[in-house]
């Protein structure tokens, strides 16, 4: 397929997927509920960015957004420590930010008033997190995350408000997670979590698990950490606590036949017994960007950059492209989210391929256009939202086309 044909292609797929969500009071949407307005992942804020990039791209007219706007905006909006990248004053900002960079002097009046209490939240938490760690104390995942915790926050800062001190807060906090600590005798990476990977303490992580997801895990911050330092946003021990991720992802590495694999996660009996075969392998599971070796790889290729560390760069490239290339991980993708599916892989791709120079950049880029149409053959999500449902879907084939003007993809750390 030619550029063009697959150029018109991808709008013409956002533009069908946009369509469908024209109307925010069409009858199958959840506006009872107290979340739609006000959750990035699965509410109203993904939907006004859809239609936000359709203007921006001249596409579809502004009057649309602008609806989706005003029901964001419509109820009151929750700061604090619920709040994260994804829910909360954070993604009400993000859509608000988007519309003011494609209609300049825009919705300053919402906007202001979200951006100062999202710095206060951001510092707010940070002082929860070294008050933590001054206790010797272990954290949730919803501490640091991308979805919940600091990296998210980070990540909103990081393009909103890079000058501002809630960022280099959000940083150093970060740093410092990644020292390790000892816990009944035993040192843990300063990430571990006591929980199992909903959160809860559960029979199947006794003594709670190292998570290395780029939603819920350690590259997240890894992610976060690497564009702030190519962007020159740089705290003390930043380049230390990058090269001890990486590090330690080095040491959970899985090579395979198929090419480089991280697993989801470790257990803390698997952590006690290692070099034994890691349970949750990741050379079984699929290659997503919430889990598994896309995200990672994605996170890992950031990290390079950022240190100029060229032959980390060559293992996530090569991971990245058998993860997307090999069959049997493509067997286990099995929709078209963001979250899980091709959408997210696609996304990740095309990032990784601007970042990538001589022949991988051009394989990168055409693994990335395979990837949206393989996108293209599957059901679209039902739900409405940015991480499974049908507004991500759209603003990745969208992106397909044309630079995002939003930067809505900056909540998922992949840029």
């Amino acid at each position: 397929m030619n550029a063009d044909l697959a150029s018109d292609t991808a709008v013409e797929f956002a533009v069908e997927i946009a369509d469908r969500l024209a109307r925010p009071d069409a009858a199958d949407l959840p506006t009872d509920q107290p979340w739609w307005h006000q959750s990035l992942a699965h509410g109203a804020p993904g939907v006004a960015l859809l239609h936000i990039e359709l203007a921006a791209a001249g596409i579809r007219p502004f009057d649309r957004a602008h609806e989706w706007l005003t029901v964001v905006v419509g109820k009151p909006v929750t700061a604090g420590a619920s709040t994260g990248g994804f829910y909360g004053a954070p993604a009400v900002a993000r859509a608000l930010a988007g519309a003011a960079t494609v209609r300049p002097g825009t919705y300053r009046s919402a906007l202001a008033p979200l951006a100062q209490q999202i710095a206060a939240d951001a510092h707010a938490r940070v002082d929860t997190a070294h008050t933590r760690m001054d206790a010797g104390m272990l954290p949730l995942m919803a501490e640091f995350d991308t979805i919940r915790g600091l990296a998210g926050l980070g990540a909103y800062l990081l393009h909103h408000d890079a000058g501002g001190t809630a960022l280099r807060a959000v940083l150093g906090a970060l740093v410092r997670l990644t020292q390790p600590v000892m816990i009944e005798g035993e040192e843990l990476p300063g990430w571990w979590t006591l929980t199992g990977p909903t959160g809860r303490v559960e029979d199947e992580f006794p003594g709670g698990h190292g998570n290395f997801g780029l939603a819920h895990g350690i590259s997240g911050p890894l992610a976060l950490l690497a564009q702030a330092l190519r962007r020159g946003v740089i705290v003390d021990g930043q380049r230390e606590a990058l090269e001890a991720i990486c590090a330690c992802l080095d040491s959970w590495r899985i090579d395979t036949p198929g090419g480089h694999r991280w697993p989801y996660m470790i257990t803390r009996d698997e952590a006690r017994s290692r070099p034994a075969p890691v349970r949750h392998s990741g050379a079984d599971r699929r290659p997503s960007w919430c889990y598994g070796t896309a995200g990672i790889a994605r996170a890992l290729h950031l990290a390079a950059l950022a240190l100029g560390d060229a032959p980390h760069g060559q293992i996530a490239e090569d991971a990245l492209i058998s993860a997307v290339t090999d069959p049997a991980q493509d067997a286990l993708v099995s929709d078209t989210s963001l979250c899980h599916g091709y959408a997210g892989l696609a996304r990740i791709t095309a990032r990784a391929a601007t970042d990538t120079t001589g022949p991988a950049a051009t394989r990168l880029h055409a693994l990335a256009t395979d990837l949206f149409h393989r996108a293209r053959t599957q059901p679209v999500p039902d739900g409405p939202g940015v991480l499974e449902g049908a507004a991500g879907v759209g603003l990745a084939a969208l992106a397909a086309a044309t630079e995002p003007a939003t930067g809505w993809d900056t909540c998922l750390l992949i840029t």
